[in-house]
């Protein structure tokens, strides 16, 4: 099992129906020309980053490794394409082509941006190298689980980033898109800088830390909101985080420090509060005063409902008395950008006689002309090792000492300073259908991200500079005007 992948743990393997019927239809075309098998290189980047921010979290490389190294079709899943039907009634694929697809196993390459890493417009997060057939057929598994996870993971760094040194929680399961969506956005979460979980499946799956307290209903229960702080520190006297607003949240506060001085003659302590309405920046500080002249001065101060990093910000801007932020449903939905538009194009191709031609998509829209040929991006650092900006070339270019960037959508060219430390992003992944990366488990990938979103702050004080080299620009203009 891959670290950090829960697709094999939870789901039956095999997808080989988790495709669009396009890319099926394709795929018989491709073997019906006798082409399927010829050489080709797509690319998974996206154009703009999510949340009107200045960067985006690269995610979901464990999941797509899982997905390739178990790709196959079921017996199930050919019977049903074999009952699908064209217009005129007759089978939409013939028996050969189903027998083919039976066999289908993923013998491609894989070059990828590893997880965790601050990635920019244009860049490509995954390089696929394999026959046409097999890299066609994985274009939209590969795009939701890069998508979904990229988007949750760069706004749970922004959350993080927001809350500062602040402990961040992650409470998304109840509001999240379906069963998956709730188990991916807590990993995603996790790895982008939460530091916990309500969601126990996420927990038992991907061992992510586990924390919750309890909700009003517990409350409501009981006589009174006192006998309710009772009962559960009876039941739980090493679990202790009151939720205090179901009815008077300063009372509440009262109640939760008459308790929690019991729970103190027991060796046990209030851990915390939970405020989860009203006005949090006031209310917070009144508890932190209520608390503090207890000798409740480690008790911490949770804050719940509809929070984001933007909120955060407001209210820390009040000089709130929170020291850990319970975020749900604007985290896990990536409120409010709901999909990162990651697209899938393909970039080369092989001819009849197996070299790689590069290939373009062209529109009306500047933005939307992909980059051709086999990718690369480097990575520039600075002397307090800064980054200082990417540069993404041709593979085959081997660029050496090349430190000129043609950024996108602006005019010239900029230069790196001379002697600038660099790193290529992409890494190999597999090799020939087999894995050749070693997964680092999720604690460290979240590691990476803190490192990283830290990294970039140093240099912030100005737009990140990200482009093409000039050898790929000049190509790119090429069959630009080659097209026209």
């Amino acid at each position: 099992m891959i670290p950090g992948s829960h697709l094999s743990s939870v789901y039956r393997a095999g997808w080989g129906n988790l495709t669009d019927l396009y890319e099926l239809t394709m795929a018989y075309g491709y073997w019906q020309q006798k082409i399927h098998e010829r050489r080709a290189v797509f690319h998974l980047f996206f154009r703009s980053h999510p949340f009107r921010g200045n960067f985006t979290v690269a995610a979901g490389l464990a999941l797509v490794a899982d997905y390739l190294e178990n790709l196959c079709f079921s017996v199930v899943e050919i019977q049903y394409l074999g009952s699908l039907r064209g217009a005129d009634g007759q089978p939409l694929f013939p028996e050969a082509f189903l027998h083919y697809l039976q066999r289908l196993r993923f013998t491609g390459d894989l070059f990828a941006i590893p997880e965790g890493t601050l990635v920019f417009p244009h860049e490509p997060l995954l390089r696929i190298e394999a026959p046409l057939l097999q890299a066609q057929l994985v274009e939209s598994a590969l795009l939701t689980l890069t998508n979904f996870s990229s988007l949750i993971a760069t706004k749970a760094a922004r959350v993080r980033r927001a809350a500062q040194t602040d402990t961040v929680l992650e409470f998304g399961l109840r509001r999240a898109q379906g069963l998956d969506g709730a188990l991916t956005a807590s990993r995603a979460a996790y790895l982008g800088g939460c530091d916990a979980t309500s969601n126990v499946w996420a927990g038992q799956h991907l061992g992510i830390p586990v924390q919750g307290t309890h909700a009003h209903s517990w409350v409501m229960v009981f006589a009174d909101e006192l006998e309710a702080f009772e009962h559960y520190a009876a039941a739980l006297p090493n679990n202790c985080t009151f939720l205090v607003d179901t009815y008077d949240t300063i009372k509440g506060v009262e109640n939760a420090i008459s308790v929690g001085l019991r729970l103190r003659e027991q060796g046990h302590d209030l851990l915390g509060i939970r405020l989860d309405s009203g006005d949090l920046a006031a209310l917070s500080i009144k508890a932190r005063q209520l608390l503090d002249d207890a000798g409740f001065q480690t008790t911490r101060i949770v804050a719940s409902n509809d929070l984001d990093e933007f909120r955060i910000h407001e209210i820390k801007g009040q000089q709130a008395a929170i020291n850990t932020w319970g975020i749900g449903t604007r985290l896990v939905t990536g409120h409010d950008d709901p999909a990162l538009g990651g697209v899938y194009k393909l970039a080369a191709l092989a001819d009849e006689n197996g070299q790689l031609q590069p290939r373009i998509k062209l529109s009306e829209q500047p933005i939307k002309i992909s980059n051709p040929g086999r990718q690369q991006v480097r990575r520039f650092f600075g002397p307090a090792d800064e980054p200082l900006g990417d540069m993404i070339f041709a593979a085959e270019e081997v660029p050496g000492e090349e430190r000129t960037v043609a950024p996108f959508h602006r005019t010239g060219t900029q230069e790196v300073p001379a002697g600038s430390r660099w790193e290529d992003l992409l890494v190999p992944v597999f090799d020939g259908g087999v894995i050749c990366y070693d997964f680092p488990q999720l604690e460290a990938i979240r590691a990476n991200c803190l490192r990283q979103v830290q990294a970039f702050e140093q240099s912030s004080n100005k737009p990140y500079l990200y482009g093409l080299s000039p050898k790929l620009a000049a190509l790119k203009t090429e069959l630009i005007e080659n097209h026209q």
